[in-house]
């Protein structure tokens, strides 16, 4: 079993930075077996892929939308993974989720622990 929590959210204004954390609690396997992903859902829209990153921190792989603004990274001493955002604009508010999965993937259906969601809103 894993659990996954999300923090650091919140309101900010156009072209500012947020840093969102996951902290991971695992049964069994170790963090470090959990490819890692962010997705983000908007008000009625579908849930979207963000960013990932494979069980090593190795490789990352990012939405077009994100490419250039965001960054991903993990820790597995710390079972923790970030989104460092930057540049941010109306267009990224929504629900924030971390997800783990078995295996790196680029899809919702890909990862199989979910996190509660942290809210991002970002004014003009």
């Amino acid at each position: 079993q894993v659990q996954l929590v999300e923090s650091g959210g919140g309101l900010v204004q156009a072209g500012d930075s947020l840093i969102l954390s996951c902290a991971c609690t695992t049964s069994g396997r170790t963090f470090s077996s959990y490819a890692m992903g962010w997705f983000r859902q908007a008000p009625g829209k579908e849930r979207e892929f963000v960013a990932s990153i494979n069980q090593d921190g190795g490789n990352a792989y990012y939405a077009d939308s994100v490419r250039g603004r965001f960054t991903i990274s993990r820790d597995n001493a710390k079972n923790t993974v970030v989104l460092r955002m930057n540049g941010l604009k109306p267009d990224d508010t929504a629900v924030y989720y971390c997800a783990a999965g078995y295996r790196h993937s680029l899809v919702t259906w890909g990862y199989d622990y979910w996190g509660q969601g942290t809210q991002v809103t970002v004014s003009s």
